[in-house]
């Protein structure tokens, strides 16, 4: 039984020595395999791993390689278990940690800074400089897990106790994934400077991230919030999770015309562009009023053509981010504890992680409208006949 040498266990939550985990081979092959259960270090637990969600960015990683840096390079036939929004239950306590007990049940961010660059002591730890560098003799702490080290899709990974964040009993195994998504969102709008309650935010692009947005921006005040997209079912779950307005871009000529027109007929305050559309960032900038700002929380899958003079003459703010820094899980974590907004209604199907293939397929393919494609390592008879 599993009993590594300085390492706090609980006969009341026994560890195997092994367990079940997927690795990715070729590009899009996942293959079940037998791996031992990870150690945790200093500052670092073990958790039972007990929903995963999987994340357009999974996607990216399987099928395609970046941005998951594994060795220095491609994650392909590595032995690498990809996953990174998951939640579930701490196991194992690494040397010296106290600030969480075995039993209890926490969601987890995906980074974890080396805490000695610039970017990590500023509180940047999604822009560490040391992103990668922690294989071999090149190890300066710095995890990623899913993106720099083995993620979720399995049954126990080790997380640096930073990323961890507690959640409430009554929140449900595929909710508690659903607190890094609502992270990223809550982190877009801190990098806009902090939403005043009253402002005007578009979001762009109702994918999981956008739908937060949405949940996000309205419990903090904003006003109007504008849901844009190309899915009717989509832009009627951000109503419901607070949108004042929704524009269905395929059915609207002119996107920002109708936006200002629904907000006064002036620009907005902020955008958060979600959605990735290759005349997203144009279109936000002319969205946003004068030395307005927007926020770029998507991966772009081409080179975009940005109208950086009408950005200058406009002193307009840019922002990139990545994942959910600054500790927004913590403060996403507290509005969905208070129930400030239904995170749930993103939350579509459910899987267990014995048939992650399909899951995948799922969310890829956005089979039954998927949007938010839970898997689970442990589920009851009844979990699995609503899945099938």
């Amino acid at each position: 039984m599993y009993a590594p040498a300085g390492v706090k266990t609980s006969k009341d939550f026994p560890v195997p020595d092994r367990m079940k985990a997927w690795v990715l081979g070729d590009p899009g092959q996942l293959t079940l395999k037998d791996k031992p259960v990870p150690v945790p270090k200093k500052a670092e637990v073990l958790v039972r791993i007990d929903a995963v969600a999987i994340c357009a960015t999974d996607l990216e990683n399987i099928y395609h390689g970046p941005p998951a840096l594994i060795e220095g390079g491609l994650p392909f036939n590595k032995n690498w278990t990809p996953g990174h929004e998951y939640m579930g239950t701490v196991a194992a306590l690494g040397p010296g940690v106290d600030e969480y007990r075995i039993g209890q049940r926490i969601a987890v961010e995906i980074h974890a800074g080396c805490g000695q660059c610039k970017r990590c002591r500023e509180g940047m730890y999604t822009s560490c400089h040391n992103y990668g560098l922690n294989y071999g003799d090149v190890d300066k702490g710095h995890r990623a897990n899913g993106f720099t080290t083995d993620g979720g899709f399995c049954e126990y990974q080790v997380n640096n106790i930073n990323t961890l964040v507690a959640i409430a009993d009554q929140m449900s195994d595929e909710e508690g994934t659903l607190v890094v998504t609502a992270g990223t969102a809550m982190y877009a709008l801190t990098e806009l400077g902090g939403l005043v309650a009253g402002e005007s935010v578009v979001v762009t692009g109702p994918g999981p991230i956008g739908l937060m947005a949405v949940a996000v921006a309205k419990a903090l005040g904003a006003h109007p919030v504008i849901l844009t997209g190309t899915r009717d079912n989509r832009l009627k779950i951000g109503l419901e999770l607070g949108a004042d307005h929704v524009v269905n871009i395929r059915k609207e000529p002119d996107v920002v015309a109708a936006v200002k027109k629904l907000n006064g007929g002036k620009g907005v305050d902020y955008v958060v562009e979600c959605s990735a559309a290759a005349s997203a960032v144009n279109d936000a900038v002319r969205m946003v009023n004068r030395g307005g700002k927007v926020c770029l929380a998507a991966f772009a899958h081409e080179k975009v053509p940005v109208d950086v003079a009408h950005i200058v003459r406009n002193n307009i703010y840019l922002y990139g981010i990545r994942g959910e820094g600054k500790s927004a899980t913590h403060r996403a974590e507290a509005f969905m504890r208070q129930k400030r907004f239904d995170a749930t209604k993103i939350h579509t199907h459910t899987f267990p992680l014995d048939d992650l293939p399909t899951a995948i397929r799922y969310a890829k393919d956005r089979v039954d409208d998927a949007i938010k494609v839970v898997v689970k390592a442990k589920m009851n008879a009844a979990q699995k006949e609503a899945a099938e």
